[in-house]
């Protein structure tokens, strides 16, 4: 079973035991909601001092007949029946409106059905987490699977530390903690804090993050203090060091990057594997929520005393699980059930904030119903020089960093006051820029956000001349660009400029493209769409050589969204996008001849779009509508590369059906993954 029915159960409080609960219910890929409480409002009746000194498997009877007693127990098991006759999972999700944040202290993951006494969450096929919202609007980009990485962060300090209550938290041996969880991760590429360069300061962890992990798995002592849970890391000298969960969360919450899974490990202070502690276990589990709230689209938790036998067990079967499909709440599930003859096997908790669930995508052709293999055919259309690259804005991200970045930064900078949703949009807040401010500001903030994410991510690697602010961008640009390719990885305008095409396409607005093909010895001619009649747009190669045809030798290389250099060509906020729209469809001789036919005669090769996004929304409406649609119909091997994300564009199948439908029921084959990854498979089809 690969879909899901989703049913999110919220719970309001009404009084000190009483509680609404608001189940919503919604079937495998309908857009629309059921509510389960049609026929008046439900209610549970929930006392935590009644259910404190029960025994695990009382616990779990007695919050399953809060929950499930009433009016409820008849919707959920409608919502399971419901999704078992369709052939799907059930996802649940558990809700606590801020009215009832007191029932995260409720150990939700023991509890059982009244009617039979089965346990709900070691499931594969009803998935339970506790879901929360979060302020942070960002989206949630996926990973590809064969480029997971973790950051394991096990902070021992060498000395004891002493409690105001008397209590001594003794250290612990890192080694064993870091063999365990380096047993957890198999597959993922592992960092380690400590290691022979850092210790794991708040600092150093932080710094550490900051080059993107998506799996943070921390292990270290804690201790509640006045209700907020304290962390003991470490300071440069190895001694115990404190600080505050919510200090943690505020410094993740500020990364560009989040990881995208916290695994919070308890630690092994004495005993053998089956003896209990309790000096972290409760504390870590109190900073997932604030960890969800920060951002973070999932964490892992363990609640209560736990033993290390049931430790290392779940985390075991949790990562060999998750590895199986990226589903966090399926490898949650399934390392409870791995562990659930254990007495404490309850303890590991999964707080969320992601509805799919998914954390990692296996790039690569969609296959099956998504589409055929692209790679036989793309590769002889390339060969062939019938080939098109229309090169988008996620092409550059290592060198530049993204548009939402940047987006971002400017939200933050300008306080813009729209919808928080709306701040990772370039184009809706370089429109509310441009009219508080000014237009002439865009160009001069873009030029300053581009040298800082350049100086950042190039720090000792650029020469003196590109630190100079009065360097010209593209003279940085171009350092930076070098400076990645001397990294030794496979840069993606590299690969572009080995292949044997005569045109390209590009939004990028750098002569990035052009400098790597002429590095490999080609001569590019640049030419700018002129769009708006504003702009005194510079000489082009068809102004010089009316007859100008492009060569795999002297290859045209098109700006459609303008280029840094002449701020005044580049479309960045809404309005630049409409009036780009407008000239494009107005007057048709504003694209070149040789473009137009380009476009209706080869096939198309879309790299580093976002279907969700104004600039590739743009483009198919402007440039896919010119004549020559039908001939188009004509080349059935267009390969389209997208950016899987969170909430957007996670399902291949559905994404390639809307893609169909833009392009005028044109058979695509789609390739499912980052830029990078889908330029380093070209590149080795190239070279081959």
């Amino acid at each position: 079973m690969s879909d899901y029915a989703d049913l999110e159960i919220t719970l309001l409080r009404r009084d000190s035991v009483t509680y609404v609960i608001q189940p919503r219910f919604a079937r495998p890929k309908s857009d629309t909601d059921v509510r389960l409480d049609a026929d008046g409002p439900l209610v549970a009746h929930i006392d935590p001092d009644a259910l404190q000194d029960l025994d695990d498997d009382e616990y779990g009877r007695a919050l399953g007949e809060c929950l499930f007693g009433g009016g409820f127990g008849t919707a959920f098991r409608m919502a399971v029946a419901t999704s078992q006759s369709e052939g799907v999972r059930l996802r649940v999700r558990l809700v606590m409106d801020s009215s009832a944040a007191a029932l995260h202290e409720l150990r939700w993951e023991t509890i059982r059905d009244p009617r039979d006494g089965s346990t709900l969450t070691t499931s594969e096929n009803v998935l339970f987490s506790r879901y929360l919202g979060s302020l942070d609007w960002r989206s949630v980009t996926l990973g590809p699977r064969e480029s997971l990485s973790a950051l394991v962060v096990v902070a021992a300090p060498s000395g004891q530390l002493r409690l105001t209550d008397g209590r001594v938290l003794e250290p612990f041996d890192a080694e064993d903690e870091l063999r365990r969880a380096r047993d957890g991760l198999v597959g993922y590429r592992i960092d380690a804090l400590p290691s022979a360069t850092g210790r794991p300061t708040i600092d150093q962890i932080v710094d550490k993050l900051r080059s993107g992990y998506d799996v943070l798995y921390l292990v270290c002592h804690g201790y509640l203090h006045h209700e907020e849970p304290v962390l003991v890391l470490e300071g440069e000298d190895g001694q115990p060091r404190t600080i505050l969960g919510s200090e943690l969360a505020d410094r993740i919450r500020e990364l560009t990057r989040l990881p995208r899974l916290v695994y919070l490990a308890s630690c092994q202070t004495a005993g053998a594997g089956d003896e209990r502690h309790s000096e972290d276990a409760g504390v870590l589990c109190a900073l997932g929520p604030r960890l969800a709230a920060s951002g973070v689209p999932a964490v892992i938790a363990m609640q209560g005393n736990i033993t290390m036998t049931t430790a290392g067990e779940f985390a075991t079967a949790f990562f060999r699980a998750l590895n199986d499909d990226g589903l966090v709440d399926r490898a949650t599930a399934v390392a409870r059930g791995a562990v659930r003859g254990r007495p404490d096997w309850w303890a590991p908790t999964l707080f969320m904030r992601l509805k799919s669930g998914r954390l990692w995508y296996a790039s690569g052709s969609a296959g099956g119903d998504a589409g055929p293999d692209i790679w036989p055919d793309l590769i002889t259309m390339i060969k062939a020089g019938f080939c098109t690259p229309i090169i988008g804005p996620a092409i550059s991200d290592a060198l530049l960093g993204t548009r939402q970045e940047i987006a971002r930064a400017w939200a933050t900078r300008y306080r813009y006051p729209m919808a928080p949703h709306n701040r990772e949009s370039l184009p809706q807040v370089a429109q509310w820029l441009s009219v508080a401010h000014s237009r002439p500001l865009l160009g001069l903030e873009l030029d300053s956000q581009l040298r800082g994410a350049l100086h950042t991510r190039f720090e000792g690697e650029l020469p003196p001349e590109a630190l100079e602010p009065t360097a010209p961008i593209e003279d940085v640009l171009a350092a930076g660009w070098t400076a990645l390719h001397a990294r030794g990885a496979v840069e993606p305008y590299s690969v572009l400029a080995d292949l044997p095409l005569p045109i390209y396409l590009t939004t990028q607005p750098s002569r990035l493209l052009a400098n790597a093909l002429e590095a490999v010895g080609r001569e590019p001619e640049v030419v700018l769409c002129r769009w708006n009649e504003e702009t005194d747009w510079p000489e082009s190669v068809f102004d010089r050589e009316p007859g100008y045809k492009p060569t795999v030798q002297r290859p045209l290389v098109y700006h459609l969204l303008g280029l840094l250099e002449l701020p005044s060509s580049l479309v960045l906020t809404e309005d630049d996008y409409f009036d780009f729209l407008t000239g494009v469809t107005r007057d048709r001789e504003v694209v070149p001849k040789s473009v137009r036919a380009a476009l209706s005669a080869s096939a198309l090769m879309f790299v580093g779009f976002r279907i969700d996004e104004w600039d590739f929304r743009v483009l198919f409406s402007g440039l896919m509508k010119t004549e020559g649609a039908n001939l188009r119909k004509g080349f059935s091997h267009v390969a389209v590369q997208i950016d899987p994300e969170e909430g957007s564009t996670i399902d291949a199948a559905r994404a390639r059906a809307y893609l169909e439908r833009y392009m005028l029921k044109t058979d695509i084959s789609l390739y499912w993954g980052s830029s990078d990854a889908f330029l380093k498979e070209l590149h080795g089809w190239v070279a081959r």
